[in-house]
């Protein structure tokens, strides 16, 4: 990286500290080694230990390396029900390196209390502006010149968005309507992924046959003239989001540039109960297909239940991918350009 994209990378970070510390955000900082971690079975981790300095090294204590800050900076909206974000090294294992990954990562993670999703969309929308802006000039209005707006293959990544459910995005671009063919089950799915052109290996589920058609048939497709948020997730894949108003769907969405993912986002399941049963169900598949097993807290639903200063409070997090970012608005094709030093 030239000298000249490390100040970029410096600017773009700050500008993302300055938008959050304006509107009141309180900045954490919390470990990148934990005892335990949220099991999601999309994704696998790094171990490591901890060898103590003195007596019987037989028996290291297992730490794994965090693929996401969400589990400590939950821990504390528990305690202290208040707006907050963290930039951070997040690390995933067994994901290919180069153009758009790297094991080791930057990770911007933000939550906003009494919110939904689609408030947290208005607010990226929002450091969308203020990171557009010239230097020193604060947000600009949509629709106004800015430096760095044009994005690494020709479009903009001026707000606002390109909105379009998932249901719909499955319409146009797969041809076919999501929710009736998974109603219809997983054979329905594997049809319409062999029309595509797709060869589903046998025994795939709902949730992975979706993935594989989602991956090959939708996202090639999505506009890369502006930035695109996929809205209103299916219900059948497992995620720590609320359910959306229709069963169906999930109060998720994810933001697209230039056809490569930037950001996830929940409307936050508070609801203990429906934490344990996701811990359950993914701790299951994890430990039967994990390459990497790891530490699950098993009382982490508790962390969601009533307490006597209060409850868990109504909430939105969003995780961005600051690399992808700092790589959109420097006009880069890979994050290797943008990284100090690729892993």
């Amino acid at each position: 990286m030239d000298i000249e994209l490390l100040r970029e990378r410096s600017r773009i970070i700050r500008g993302v500290r300055t938008f959050f510390d304006r509107r009141g955000y309180l900045e954490v900082d919390t470990p990148l080694l934990a005892p335990d971690l949220i099991p999601e079975t999309c994704l696998e981790v790094f171990e490591t230990a901890y060898v103590p300095p003195r007596g019987s090294r037989k028996n290291p204590e297992k730490r794994w390396l965090i693929p996401s800050p969400e589990i400590w900076m939950k821990k504390l909206i528990a305690l202290h029900r208040t707006n907050m974000y963290q930039i951070c090294k997040c690390f995933r294992n067994t994901e290919s390196r180069g153009k758009l990954h790297s094991p080791e990562f930057t990770m911007l993670e933000y939550y906003t209390m009494d919110a939904a999703y689609k408030d947290s969309l208005a607010i990226t929308e929002e450091l969308f502006l203020h990171l557009l802006a010239p230097a020193g000039t604060g947000p600009k209005a949509p629709g106004g010149k800015a430096p760095g707006a044009a994005a690494a293959q020709g479009g903009s990544l001026e707000p606002p968005f390109i909105r379009i459910t998932m249901e719909d995005a499955f319409r146009r671009w797969a041809g076919f309507s999501l929710y009736e063919a998974a109603a219809a089950g997983p054979s329905a799915l594997e049809s319409e992924g062999r029309r595509l052109g797709l060869d589903p290996p046998p025994g795939l589920d709902r949730a992975a046959l979706y993935d594989l058609i989602f991956i090959h048939a939708v996202e090639p497709a999505l506009p890369r003239n502006r930035p695109v948020v996929i809205l209103d997730y299916p219900a059948f894949v497992p995620c720590l989001a609320k359910k959306g108003s229709d069963p169906k769907t999930m109060e998720r969405w994810e933001l697209y540039v230039n056809g490569i993912e930037l950001a996830n986002c929940y409307s936050e399941e508070t609801d203990p109960g429906e934490i344990r049963r996701y811990f359950e169900a993914e701790s299951a598949l994890k430990e039967k297909t994990g390459l990497i097993r790891h530490g699950i807290d098993k009382k982490y639903w508790q962390t969601f239940c009533p307490r006597k200063d209060g409850t868990f409070p109504r909430c939105s997090g969003v995780a961005l991918g600051m690399d992808r970012l700092i790589m959109a608005l420097a006009g880069k094709s890979s994050i290797e350009g943008v990284l100090s030093f690729t892993v």
